[in-house]
């Protein structure tokens, strides 16, 4: 499938870098590289301590063509150490937009255009790849890694609050250099979770995130990342994000009627529970049924708490940033 997004100009006014994290991807880093089009000024790969010949391939390639770059990890450091140290890079070579492209040759870069269309006049912050736009090629995708991509993209959305967007964990994303730089990058994950952090501190500046339709190619490829390791370690912090989230947008920065529906909401569903569950263990122990007057103290505080938690989360969903904090730099 081809993109029907047109590549920029050769006058465009961005200086474009892209990252290629690569971890023993002998066999399809050479593919990745010459499918990128001429329009990206920089191409940044960064070896991750491989052991096999990527290295070697990848000093070959930066040989043979002046716009490529390469940095060595001497320790392994996973996907997210990996990308951080490409923006870094970029960063500091004077990079406006950092694109972030996996090794692994699934991820088409005919599609480079619709990423940087969506960033630079969306307007957005940070834009990312989603595989679930069209039901047509989800086929492609092994179902356990649709079933997995569907619960991870719910406990996303309620941690980071980009009720938006979908599938998280796709690495085919381009930020604002500045936006980046903003962030604060030791709360970014260095290894499988870092495209999931990236959002959850996004989310905590506030900044505009999109999702772009890319389908994604699936041959003899095999995550790194199984299903269940997943479902294992990504729920606590993703339950650590959200409540910082929370804390932070509504407690800290500002008090709204979220912030107050939150506080009733919570105590009164914790009223009733435990006052419910004490006369429910009381009336079995003794024998003695429980009068209606004490049963209706405590479901009306749980039913009211937990209506007044269900109006916080609905205000959380209509609170999605929609508005940019990219700084456009003057120009010459």
């Amino acid at each position: 499938m081809n993109s029907n997004c047109r590549p920029p100009k050769a006058s465009q006014p961005y200086k474009i870098a892209l990252i290629i994290p690569a971890y023993n991807a002998e066999k399809h880093l050479e593919q990745v590289v010459n499918g990128i089009p001429d329009w990206i000024n920089c191409i940044i790969i960064v070896d991750d301590c491989s052991k096999d010949g990527t290295l070697q391939i990848a000093n070959r390639l930066s040989e043979q063509f002046n716009r490529i770059k390469v940095v060595h990890h001497e320790q392994n450091r996973g996907v997210g150490g990996a990308t951080l140290s490409g923006y870094e890079s970029a960063c500091q070579d004077g990079a406006d937009i950092l694109i972030k492209m996996d090794s692994d040759n699934q991820m088409d870069p005919a599609y480079l255009p619709c990423l940087l269309e969506a960033l630079t006049h969306g307007p957005a912050d940070y834009v990312k790849g989603n595989r679930f736009v069209h039901s047509r090629n989800l086929s492609a995708m092994p179902l356990k890694r649709r079933i997995g991509n569907i619960g991870l993209s719910f406990m996303t959305k309620l941690a980071s609050g980009y009720w938006n967007i979908f599938d998280p964990s796709n690495g085919y994303t381009a930020i604002w250099s500045d936006v980046y730089l903003s962030m604060q990058k030791e709360n970014i994950a260095q290894r499988f979770f870092f495209e999931t952090s990236m959002l959850l501190e996004l989310g905590l500046i506030q900044a505009v995130v999109k999702d772009v339709y890319i389908p994604a190619y699936y041959a003899d490829e095999k995550s790194s990342l199984s299903e269940l390791e997943a479902f294992l370690k990504f729920p606590l912090p993703l339950l650590k994000g959200f409540f910082s989230r929370f804390i932070t947008q509504y407690f800290i920065r500002d008090f709204t009627a979220l912030s107050l529906l939150l506080i009733t909401g919570l105590i009164g569903s914790i009223f009733g529970l435990c006052f419910g569950m004490y006369h429910l263990i009381k009336s079995n122990y003794t024998g003695i049924p429980t009068v209606t007057g004490t049963v209706m103290v405590a479901v009306i505080p749980l039913i009211l708490g937990i209506q007044f938690i269900l109006q916080a989360l609905i205000l959380d969903i209509q609170n999605v940033p929609k508005t940019p904090i990219h700084q456009e730099r003057p120009r010459a």
